[in-house]
């Protein structure tokens, strides 16, 4: 649920910022600790009953208004509390303990007063908050119960069961591949038990896959079965529908019902020891899940074998453990099965397209990406159209908004949404946010991650860093097969992913409609129909019509920027009016240098991130050394030679990229006395 895990990432850092107040003398100042605790407590019951929501895959209208609600209240709250902080330290460098920094500003609260102002607006903020948690009581919100609502919708996977050999295209060689392996020990003495794992992004057809070669060498062995898994699995359930597909005595199954797990493993056992068996078990998504049934297929020296599907690639390695398997990767489908399969089903014919339709064919199948689940909703809603170019064109462009509300795509939006909602809260926000980027973008780790701790998406966790909680999310997108690998390193760790078109559509979709990005560029501008103000925006291209928007939007509660390879840059607004942002980064934006004004730059006194790689920059702002919270500083690709005095030596700075190498004469940063901590890499242009 993608409301639930937008507000998920604002909630969790905010009341890490309170309990960070709390902990501060500041919070000795009369009034001030009070209100502050009584914020916490509030936000703290608000955050746990947005997290009982993500249990629930289709929420109720209501509960998504309440949770947009906390959301934007969520938001408005941080930014009181970022500018009491700045407020206390007044924008400062400071050195010593922070007692006594404490110690000075609470000096400075009570001589100008101010204390008694943060404490109206904290109070204010409460006054707020008692209204969203009456609309909760209003809406008896209460009444929903805490487990996932059981759906009467047919599972989307049972399709791939079925599906005709006729229609299948792409998939003899995979399948071909496959038995060959799976058959390979007929003739030979050593007779053990083989597993094979396919593994793969949802929609590829792991599902047909299985059951083709199901279907091809079935006939070899004595008993065979095919069970699908839920994502909630039930032991009893996968071994009673398995016990029901194998032969055997009539009186073998008495009492049936009455079994628990332990039996039910047992009696599988009891009927496949003495036999070859052939097991198909659909879409695992935990290594527990495979736990809690690996144990009913006995091990014996008949030859027998296991195919397990899974989205997981550690849920793929877990099933092969043991010397005797074998973990196939799916692939996308080649551009010419891809236009087979589209044009098969539309045209009933893998070679004829109309001329007219061959260009919008061809950026149909780019958005598919080879993913065979994709090609055949979007080639469904197509054959009930009108065989007309506009007609095409308008469903290429609406195929994001289209997931959720054309029934010929339904089955493309559960088998995606199936993945999303297996994610952890905070694995979903931290995927939600790949939406600012463009189709074929290549995202590297390192930056990716560095932004997701700017944004306060990441907290330290059992002894982690947050740099090395970010990293595992990042890989853990990549297990889950949320996001592709790219630029694999001699340590076996991909340095960037991409994300495949589909999941991107439906992540945009998601984000844009919960608010929790907004786009601007490329046919994907809607900023005049955007609920509650912008919080993070991403500009792919600008132009005075887009300007205008801008111009008329409340943008003093943005909190990242993001501009990629924009040509009219002086058309964005000026600095100043971003006072929340924490994350700033033009990407190959030219006229920078001369065409936009960054010497607002200083006002900025949240920013954590700042990028401006591969602009034409020639010279950083003076300003840029207020910048007390930076963390990030990313120059490469650009013409800079000269930091300002001062900037090397910030307490918080971590990462500072320049556009030279750091070893070479004519590196920016110089001969500078570089601090304990920071690190520097400095690329050639």
């Amino acid at each position: 649920m993608t409301v639930v895990s937008a507000s998920l990432g604002v909630l969790g850092p905010l009341l890490g910022k309170l309990t960070s107040l709390l902990a501060g003398e500041c919070a000795r100042l009369k009034g001030v600790r009070r209100e502050i605790r009584s914020l916490k407590a509030e936000l703290t019951s608000m955050h746990a009953a947005v997290h009982k929501y993500t249990t629930l895959q289709d929420p109720d209208v209501q509960v998504k208004a309440w949770i947009s609600l906390v959301r934007e209240l969520a938001y408005d709250i941080e930014d009181v509390i970022d500018k009491f902080i700045h407020r206390l330290g007044n924008g400062g460098q400071h050195q010593g303990t922070f007692k006594e920094f404490f110690r000075k500003t609470s000096r400075r609260l009570k001589t100008l007063g101010s204390h008694r102002g943060i404490a109206n607006q904290i109070n204010n903020l409460k006054i707020r908050l008692k209204e969203v948690k009456e609309l909760k009581t209003s809406y008896k919100l209460d009444d929903i119960p805490s487990s996932p609502l059981e759906h009467s919708v047919v599972d989307p996977r049972l399709s791939a069961l079925f599906v005709e050999e006729a229609h299948l295209v792409g998939i003899d060689g995979p399948r071909d591949n496959i038995v060959n392996w799976m058959l390979e020990s007929e003739n030979s003495s050593t007779k053990h038990r083989k597993v094979l794992s396919i593994v793969g992004f949802g929609g590829l057809g792991k599902t047909t896959l299985a059951r083709e070669v199901y279907r091809k060498i079935q006939g070899h062995f004595h008993c065979h079965a095919l069970v699908s898994v839920s994502q909630k699995p039930t032991v009893k359930k996968i071994m009673k529908d398995l016990i029901s597909q194998v032969p055997c005595k009539k009186d073998f199954t008495e009492g049936i019902d009455t079994w628990d797990e332990k039996k039910y493993i047992e009696k599988l056992r009891e009927l496949l020891h003495d036999k070859r068996y052939l097991i198909v078990i659909d879409d695992i998504w935990s290594m527990s899940a495979w736990d809690a049934i690996k144990y009913a297929f006995p091990e014996n020296d008949f030859s027998s074998r296991i195919i397990a599907t899974t989205r997981i690639v550690d849920v793929a390695t877990s099933c092969c453990l043991g010397g005797n398997g074998r973990m196939y990767e799916m692939e996308a489908l080649s551009d010419l099965h891809s236009k087979g399969l589209f044009f098969k089903r539309i045209f009933c014919s893998e070679d004829y397209c109309p001329d007219v339709l061959k260009e919008v064919s061809e950026k149909i199948l780019k958005k598919c990406g080879g993913l065979p689940l994709a090609i055949i909703s979007i080639s469904s809603l197509l054959a009930s159209r009108p065989v007309v170019k506009d007609e095409w064109e308008r469903v290429k462009r609406s195929i994001g908004s289209a997931l959720d509300k054309n029934r010929s795509l339904d089955a493309m939006n559960s088998i995606l949404s199936l993945s999303y909602n297996d994610l952890s809260p905070n694995l979903r926000t931290c995927l939600l946010y790949l939406s600012i980027y463009p189709e074929d973008y290549v995202i590297e780790r390192d930056i990716l991650v560095r932004r997701w701790i700017a944004e306060g998406f990441i907290s330290e966790e059992r002894g982690q860093s947050k740099q090395e909680v970010a990293e595992n999310h990042f890989y853990e997108l990549i297990n889950k097969s949320m996001v592709q690998p790219v630029g694999i390193g001699y340590d076996g760790k991909a340095r960037a992913c991409q994300v495949h078109d589909m999941m991107l559509e439906l992540i945009i979709s998601e984000s844009v409609e919960d608010n929790f990005i907004s786009l601007a560029g490329h046919g994907q501008t809607d900023l005049a129909n955007c609920d509650g103000l912008i919080q993070r925006l991403s500009v792919q291209q600008i132009d005075p019509e887009l300007a205008s928007i801008l111009e008329n939007e409340d943008l003093s509660h943005l909190r990242s920027l993001t501009v990629i390879g924009s040509t009219c840059i002086k058309h964005l607004p000026r600095l100043v009016r971003f006072e929340a942002l924490r994350v700033l980064d033009f990407n190959d934006c030219k006229g920078l240098h001369d065409q936009y004004d960054i010497d607002g730059i200083d006002k900025l006194f949240q920013l954590k991130y700042l990028r401006f790689r591969g602009t034409d920059m020639l010279n950083l702002p003076s300003g840029i050394v207020r910048l007390y919270g930076l963390e990030t500083l990313d120059l490469r690709d650009t013409y800079i030679t000269k930091l300002p005095t001062g900037i090397i030596q910030h307490v918080k700075l971590q990462h500072l990229l320049t556009a030279r190498d750091p070893e070479s004469n004519d590196n920016p940063c110089g001969r500078m006395k570089i601090p304990m901590g920071l690190e520097i890499c400095g690329i050639y242009r």
